[in-house]
């Protein structure tokens, strides 16, 4: 994996794709440093007046820092809001990398023995549970599948894609790029008709 597939997989909020290839590939984050350790000092000494790929070299190399780096940070930034979620969840956690399982694992662990040390302890041992589902009401805060999404279609599907609590159904031709709720295309995605964007 280089430079270019990665760039190639970064699409906005694609990054399904691109988690599903760094968690396939433990090196990737190795072979991208050392490929962009590479890049500079190749091109550390050379005066960018003089060489104008120089600088389109610089420039595309700090595109992909950024988008790496926003990347990160909003995949640690779900993990850290729905840590519990993923945790209890099988099919979810099975989506993690050994690394962000970790992570969660240990934040997690950080987060409950905060909230012992800080109030829970004061509570009646009903009370101290952070998953309870008592009432009826989950204490596990889920992503909201009802939130909208822009999706891009890779393939024509052959049926409708229905929304619920609507009357509304449509047809997604390939090419096509649509808002719509997660929970009306998440079967077009995880089937690979459709990308997030």
């Amino acid at each position: 994996m280089d430079i270019d597939d990665i760039l190639a997989e970064v699409s906005g909020e694609a990054s399904s794709k691109l988690a599903k290839s760094v968690a396939k590939s433990k090196s990737a984050n190795v072979v991208s440093r050392v490929q962009i350790e590479v890049v500079e000092e190749q091109v550390g000494n050379i005066d960018p007046k003089t060489n104008f790929r120089l600088i389109i070299i610089q420039t595309e190399l700090e595109r992909f820092k950024f988008l790496v780096r926003s990347f990160l940070r909003t995949r640690i930034a779900k993990i850290d809001k729905y840590a519990l979620y993923l945790l209890t969840n099988p099919a979810q956690s099975a989506r993690l990398s050994p690394s962000e399982l970790q992570y969660a694992s240990s934040h997690q662990a950080l987060l409950e023995a905060h909230y012992r040390s800080s109030f829970l302890s004061q509570f009646p041992a009903s009370l101290q549970r952070l998953d309870d589902t008592a009432g009826g009401i989950s204490m596990i805060e889920q992503p909201d599948v009802d939130k909208a999404v822009f999706v891009r279609t890779l393939r024509d599907l052959e049926e409708p894609i229905f929304v619920d609590g609507t009357d509304i159904d449509f047809e997604m031709r390939r090419g096509d790029v649509y808002v719509v709720r997660w929970s009306a295309v998440r079967d077009a995605v995880m089937n690979g008709d459709a990308e997030l964007m």
